[in-house]
C-alpha cells in the first residue's frame, strides 16, 4: 500500500523532507553544538549569569512560539497560505542567524543584548518552521504512511544537521590550524548555517505545493482568543490532548539533551571542544539511522508501541550518562540517545498528523508546537535547578531526567489511536477537505 495520498507525487515528499534537512542545521550548530557555549564563554565571558542568560533566551522564543502559534496556524488555515508563512518564518529565521555573525563586533552588554535578540528572533521564527512544515504531513500521507513519511523527514534532517555541522567542524579546524581565535570562525559558522539554511529551503519552496483550500467561513480571531478556543476545542479530541501531554512530558528530556549534551560532555566527562562537535556529528548520524529505521518500524507495529520503545531507551541513557565516567562510556550513552531522539522525535510527530482534524492540521500543529516549546522551557530549566540544589552536581539532574521519559510513558498508556483517528474525522471539520482533492 502506498505511504503517498493520491495525486501526490514523490517530487512534493522530496522537497517536504528537504525542509527538515534545511532547518536542522540551526539547531545543531546555533542551539547545541557552536554558538550556546561561544555565547557563554565568549560573548558574555563565561559570566555566572552567561548560562541563566542563554536558557532565559530560549525560553523567551518558546513563550512567544506557545502562545502565538496556535493563532498563526488557524491563520493559515483559513486562507490555505501555509506555505507563504512557511516562507516568511524562514526568511525571517535566516536573516537573524546571519545577524549573529555581527555579535563579536560589539562589547559587553551590547554584545549580549545583541546576541540574546537575535537568538530569541531567530528561534522563534525556526519553531514556526518546525510547525508549519509538520502540518504538511497530513496533506502528503496516508494514516498508515505517515509513520515512514515522518520517519524520512526527521532522517534527512539529521543528515542536513550533519552536513551543516561537518562543514562548520572542517572550517573551524582550519582556522584554529592558522592559530585564528574563536571570535574569528564562529561568526563564519552563523553565516555558513544561514546560507545553508536558506539554499536548501528554496528545494521545498520549489517542489511543495499548496494543496490546502482558504476556509472564510471561519472567523478571525486574536491570539489569545485562537489560543483558549483551539485548546478548548481541541479537548474534545482526548486521545490527541493524550498525546500532547505525553509530548510535554518526554519531550522535556529530550530538550535536556539537545540543549546540555555538550556542556555535559565537557563539564563532566571532560571532552574537549572539538571532541565534543564531533560527539554531535555522531549523535545526529545515529538520529538519523533511528529516524529512518523507526519511521519504517512504527507504521508496522504502531506508532505508539514505537514511541514506548524508544522512551525505555531514553531512560537506559539517562541510567547509563549519569553512572559512566569515561568517555568511551559516555559515547555510548550518546549512541543510544541519537538513535532515541530521531524515533521519538518522528514518532510524535507522527501521532499528531494521525489524529488531529485533517482541515485543521496547521491549527492542531500548532498546539504541538506549543507542548514541545512548553517542554522546552520545562526540561532545561528543571535540570538546571537541580543541578544547582545538588550543589552542581549534573550527575544528579541527569539521572532526574528520566522522570519526564517514565512519565510520558505513563501517559502514552491510556492512548488509543483507532479512537482518536475517529473522532478527527468525526466532525464535519475532520471530514471537510483541506487538501484540495477532488
Amino acid at each position: 500500500m502506498s505511504a503517498l495520498r493520491q495525486g501526490v507525487r514523490k517530487r512534493e515528499v522530496f522537497g517536504w523532507v528537504m525542509y527538515d534537512f534545511a532547518n536542522s542545521g540551526y539547531t545543531t550548530v546555533v542551539i547545541t553544538a557552536v554558538f550556546a557555549a561561544y555565547f557563554v564563554g565568549g560573548i558574555a565571558q563565561g559570566a555566572a549569569w552567561a548560562t541563566f542568560a542563554w536558557t532565559a533566551a530560549l525560553s523567551a522564543s518558546y513563550a512567544l512560539v506557545m502562545v502565538s502559534m496556535p493563532a498563526i496556524g488557524a491563520w493559515a488555515d483559513r486562507h490555505g497560505a501555509k506555505k507563504r508563512v512557511l516562507m516568511i518564518a524562514t526568511a525571517a529565521c535566516v536573516v537573524a542567524t546571519a545577524a549573529l555573525a555581527v555579535t563579536p563586533r560589539f562589547t559587553g552588554a551590547n554584545a549580549v543584548v545583541l546576541a540574546m535578540a537575535m537568538v530569541i528572533v531567530s528561534n522563534t521564527f525556526y519553531s514556526y518552521g518546525e510547525s508549519l512544515t509538520g502540518a504538511f504531513l497530513p496533506e502528503l500521507a496516508t494514516p498508515e504512511g505517515m509513520g515512514k513519511m515522518s520517519g524520512w523527514g526527521w532522517g534527512f534532517g539529521y543528515v542536513g544537521g550533519m552536513l551543516t555541522l561537518g562543514v562548520c567542524l572542517a572550517y573551524v579546524l582550519w582556522s584554529q590550524a592558522r592559530g585564528l581565535p574563536a571570535s574569528h570562525f564562529v561568526p563564519v559558522t552563523m553565516l555558513i548555517t544561514a546560507a545553508i539554511y536558506g539554499l536548501a529551503a528554496c528545494v521545498t519552496f520549489a517542489l511543495l505545493p499548496e494543496r490546502a483550500q482558504p476556509q472564510p467561513d471561519r472567523a478571525p480571531e486574536g491570539a489569545w482568543a485562537q489560543l483558549r478556543r483551539t485548546f478548548h476545542e481541541a479537548r474534545g479530541y482526548r486521545d490527541f490532548m493524550g498525546v500532547l501531554a505525553c509530548t510535554v512530558c518526554y519531550q522535556a528530556g529530550v530538550a535536556v539533551a539537545i540543549t546540555l549534551a555538550a556542556i555535559y560532555a565537557e563539564q563532566v566527562i571532560g571532552f574537549l571542544p572539538q571532541e565534543t562537535m564531533v560527539l554531535i556529528f555522531v549523535l545526529n548520524l545515529a538520529a538519523a539511522v533511528g529516524a529512518f529505521a523507526f519511521g519504517y518500524l512504527q507504521d508496522r507495529i504502531g506508532h505508539r508501541l514505537a514511541l514506548a520503545i524508544t522512551l525505555v531507551a531514553w531512560i537506559a541513557v539517562c541510567v547509563i550518562a549519569a553512572s559512566v565516567t569515561t568517555k568511551s562510556g559516555f559515547w555510548w550513552a550518546a549512541t543510544i540517545a541519537g538513535l532515541s531522539m530521531g524515533s521519538s522525535q518522528s514518532a510524535g510527530r507522527a501521532m499528531t498528523g494521525y489524529l488531529a482534524p485533517p482541515a485543521r492540521s496547521a491549527e492542531f500543529f500548532g498546539l504541538w508546537s506549543f507542548a514541545t516549546r512548553l517542554a522546552s522551557i520545562v526540561g532545561p530549566l528543571s535540570y538546571g535547578a537541580i543541578t544547582w540544589a545538588a550543589g552542581g552536581n549534573q550527575r544528579v539532574a541527569i539521572l532526574a531526567t528520566a522522570v519526564f521519559f517514565v512519565g510520558g510513558l505513563l501517559l502514552l498508556l491510556p492512548i488509543r489511536m483507532q479512537r482518536g483517528r475517529d473522532a478527527a474525522l468525526s466532525t464535519p471539520q475532520g471530514v471537510r477537505s483541506a487538501f484540495g482533492t477532488r
